[in-house]
């Protein structure tokens, strides 16, 4: 894959993201990926308990978020910075964070996540 195309699914990703779209989302997933929040010590594996656990962050987290900073991509491997945006009792919260995302025929091999999510900025 080309860094434009590889560009072009994150770009969609994030989307997904945005727009809490589980079924996007897990459709950018390969079947036996790892999503490691290495912040949060949360470590799923395989597609559908991604998929569970993706839903689960929007369950917790309605309205989030997320807006790009930087995106690094090179062969088969991208990391994106991007700035978190999130409401929780009333307040407005925003936290930065990276994530590194090994791609195997395409689909996303890995989603390591990290992240200042236990210190955000209260807006």
């Amino acid at each position: 894959m080309t860094q434009d195309d590889l560009a072009e699914i994150i770009e969609r990703y994030n989307d997904a993201w945005n727009r809490q779209d589980v079924d996007a989302i897990h459709a950018y997933h390969a079947p036996d990926v790892v999503f490691h929040n290495h912040t949060a010590g949360e470590a799923v594996e395989v597609a559908d308990a991604v998929r569970e656990h993706v839903a689960n962050i929007f369950r917790n987290w309605p309205g989030m978020w997320f807006s790009s900073r930087r995106l690094y991509i090179r062969d088969d491997l991208v990391v994106s910075e991007w700035t978190a945006h999130a409401e929780k009792d009333g307040r407005k919260l925003e936290w930065d964070g990276v994530d590194v995302f090994p791609f195997e025929d395409g689909l996303i091999k890995r989603k390591d996540v990290y992240s200042a999510s236990h210190a955000p900025r209260v807006l």
